[in-house]
């Protein structure tokens, strides 16, 4: 199939082994096409899920037996939380929340429709709204996906110069496979960030940084040598 942005796709972006969203994500082009149906599809898979393995906590609530949650959290359904997977004291689970095996949702940080895949974290003073982190993706302490534009037009991707139409009105940031987010950044709707890329401590970034590339600053994204 021929995909004008192939660089935004799911399969450029991720490695869907990595995440029990596969069927939902394998059925997308583009990951954000996913989020207004990531409530339904927690649904329809919690209720599958092993007993053994899962507890229900509550309405649409399913946790892992081996996931460690700390105390003084808030989980709204309908959510998953993965296998050893650690949830840390005053974490905001607001519903619509996949998280994958092995993540880490951290100290004050808050969650709302959003996939996690496995060994994801957002380990400090985080939001994670309306995105997708991929496999072993991390955010630095307080970097946040801005995910509603301020005057709530629909948001679009700025890629090579052109505004790619998403026809979401919430959107925050689709971070590839080991993507690492610095330290007090804030990625602004719209934001996709490619596998193994790197974003500075302190930036705000629109738009799209390439796989393997660094952003440093707005104009200034250079390719990845080491």
């Amino acid at each position: 199939m021929n995909v004008k942005h192939e660089e935004l796709t799911v399969r450029a972006l991720y490695d869907l082994s990595y995440t029990a969203a596969r069927p939902l994500l394998e059925a997308c082009t583009y990951p954000w096409e996913a989020l207004p149906k990531i409530g339904e599809f927690i649904k329809a898979l919690g209720k599958t899920l092993p007993p053994e393995e899962y507890e229900q906590r509550g309405e649409d609530v399913w946790v892992a037996k081996s996931a460690k949650l700390y105390p003084n959290v808030y989980i709204a359904g309908p959510t998953i939380i993965g296998p050893e997977t650690e949830v840390r004291p005053g974490a905001f689970i607001r519903g619509n929340a996949l998280i994958g095996a092995g993540c880490v949702v951290g100290n004050s940080t808050e969650v709302k429709n959003a996939i996690l895949f496995d060994g994801a974290q957002a380990p400090h003073y985080n939001y994670i709204g309306d995105s997708v982190m991929g496999h072993k993706a991390h955010t630095g302490a307080g970097a946040v996906t801005s995910n509603l534009k301020q005057d709530h037009s629909n948001v679009t991707v700025l890629k090579d110069g052109e505004r790619v139409e998403t026809g979401m009105r919430k959107f925050g940031a689709m971070l590839g496979d080991h993507a690492e987010i610095g330290c007090g950044s804030v990625l602004n709707p719209g934001t996709v960030v490619g596998k193994n890329a790197r974003v500075y401590p302190l930036s705000m970034v629109r738009g799209f940084v390439p796989a393997n590339h660094i952003y440093k600053k707005a104009g200034e994204v250079a390719e990845i040598h080491d």
